[in-house]
């Protein structure tokens, strides 16, 4: 079994994960905020669902076709890349229309959200599992990623927010 593979099945457990949570919380705990400036619950799902729509999937498309750019990962890139994933820390962005998710509107545009994410990465995993991966996009911490590479960053993205899930879900039940 190659890596993609497996990065699509790890992928699929934590998504599944993400889905059968949403069932337990109501759309006014999806939508509260512990905090004057943290995201909710909901915010969190939304973030996961476009992050990698808007993003990380357009990127692995950029890098599909056959005249992309070639370039390096930057030292904090090769290393969440050689740990497999995002250190257990919490990385906190100023509040920005361009970065902060808003509100879910309802349940259906999560779940329709992350069952395209799905969609489209079991689409993308057998033509990602045969590329020879030479064409790039940057990302703007981990300087250029290729295909598999961007495909990798959705899991471990998706993994990494699992904590935050768990600190929200906590903040909902006090």
């Amino acid at each position: 079994m190659n890596t993609i593979t497996e990065t699509l099945q790890r992928f699929e457990e934590t998504a599944q994960h993400y889905l059968l949570e949403l069932d337990s919380f109501s759309l006014e705990q999806l939508q509260y905020k512990p905090q004057e400036g943290e995201w909710s619950l909901g915010q969190m799902y939304l973030h996961l669902v476009n992050s990698a729509l808007y993003m990380h999937l357009k990127n692995i498309d950029l890098c599909l076709k056959p005249d992309g750019e070639i370039g390096a990962k930057t030292e904090a890139g090769t290393a969440i890349f050689d740990l497999g994933g995002f250190p257990p820390v919490r990385i906190q962005v100023p509040p920005s229309p361009q970065y902060t998710p808003p509100q879910p509107t309802g349940k259906e545009e999560i779940v329709e959200g992350l069952n395209a994410v799905i969609r489209k990465m079991r689409e993308l995993e057998p033509i990602v599992g045969k590329t020879t991966g030479k064409s790039t996009v940057s990302h703007p911490r981990f300087g250029a990623l290729n295909a598999g590479e961007w495909f990798t960053l959705i899991e471990m993205h998706y993994r990494h927010h699992l904590l935050q899930k768990e600190r929200l879900k906590h903040a909902i039940a006090d």
